[in-house]
């Protein structure tokens, strides 16, 4: 295979890992908490002895969408939405992990968890205790959790330190490196942050990058009869 065919199957692989980042965002318009994702393209190029250099796709890189999804009521006393950056902390087997999808009920212990079971972590990192006789269950907008009217714990709300570090893991959970308190950020209870997957930009997204791709593999098709042409050709 010639250079032009490499450069071509290098963006090839490329648009399909496009395609199955925009196939998850939506996938995920509904998820609460969901953010959008993209593939970030760069170029490589690869040394070629004597003969000219190789310009080819690299696109390993996704870049997540952190802006801000609207907010819809539920009601439920346990349902925090975040207005501005930050994250909920998160403890899972596999470590503390960010999440925005602030859906919460009491374990049986009386621990805030998520519906996998996973405890929400105070502003010190300690898991979040609900009295369970507690009657009224209240959010203040910093964060601070009171029940009867007497403060429990003030839920942790982070970011990392360095926004390139955070990386999506599994559904709405995040990995990052350090992390540190989100400023400005206030909690809102009695609701959910939705997706911030907008369906129709995403549609077009997709539409683009399969034309695309049809585009590169044709390119390849056409490609492979010339050199067949040129052996039958040579052959003769």
């Amino acid at each position: 295979m010639d250079a032009a065919g490499y450069t071509t199957l290098t963006r090839q692989s490329g648009l399909m890992r496009e395609m199955g980042v925009v196939a998850n965002n939506i996938a995920n318009s509904s998820t609460t908490g969901f953010r959008r994702e993209g593939v970030v393209f760069s170029e490589f190029v690869a040394a070629l002895g004597e003969d000219p250099s190789l310009s080819m796709a690299h696109a390993s890189g996704r870049h997540v969408d952190l802006s801000q999804a609207t907010v819809s009521p539920t009601g439920g006393k346990f349902d925090f939405a975040i207005q501005g950056d930050g994250f909920f902390l998160i403890e899972t087997p596999e470590g503390e992990r960010l999440t925005r999808a602030g859906s919460f009920t009491p374990s049986a212990e009386g621990e805030l968890v998520t519906p996998d079971g996973y405890r929400l972590l105070d502003a010190g990192g300690a898991p979040i205790f609900v009295p369970p006789d507690a009657k009224a269950v209240a959010m203040a907008s910093d964060g601070t959790l009171s029940a009867n009217g007497e403060p429990i714990a003030q839920v942790g709300l982070w970011q990392p330190a360095d926004p390139l570090a955070l990386r999506h893991q599994s559904g709405t959970l995040f990995a990052a490196g350090d992390l540190e308190p989100a400023e400005g950020a206030t909690v809102l209870q009695g609701m959910l942050e939705d997706s911030n997957v907008e369906p129709v930009s995403e549609i077009a997204r997709m539409i683009e990058v399969q034309r695309a791709y049809e585009l590169g593999q044709k390119f390849l098709d056409a490609e492979d009869d010339r050199v067949r042409g040129v052996i039958q050709t040579l052959g003769r």
